[in-house]
């Protein structure tokens, strides 16, 4: 069975809704990264359509890079399903403003489990 890997770029306060959705489809592993980012808006601290903390926000006002906090989620799904992942991960995200994200899907050669050897499926669940 073909697997494809789903880069989800997304605010910090959609995690948990989104950790919540991608449970509720079958898929409880993945791995999150905090980043940092900047899409068309250039990182304008004043265009986001949600707070951070007073520390973050001094950062990135006097910061010339202009980055915005956002999480990286990786996860593996079987092909037949990036369809109804992305959409869903779209629903849970999307607010309309600017920075809502972005989401990428990559072809996955093969997926490896450390602990026995396991590969495929059998590795991802």
């Amino acid at each position: 069975m073909a697997l494809k890997e789903i880069i989800a770029i997304v605010r910090p306060n959609k995690m948990l809704a989104t950790k919540k959705a991608l449970e509720e489809m079958g898929f409880p592993s993945f791995t999150a990264f905090k980043v940092l980012g900047r899409g068309k808006q250039g990182g304008r601290l004043k265009e986001l359509a949600y707070r951070v903390s007073p520390e973050v926000a001094e950062k990135l006002e006097t910061s010339s890079y202009g980055f915005i906090p956002k999480r990286l989620l990786l996860v593996v799904v079987p092909e037949a399903m990036v369809p109804k992942v992305v959409e869903r991960i779209i629903r849970v995200n999307q607010s309309g403003e600017h920075g809502d994200g972005k989401i990428f899907v990559l072809p996955m050669e093969g997926v490896f489990r450390v602990r026995n050897g396991e590969e495929g499926l059998e590795a991802l669940f």
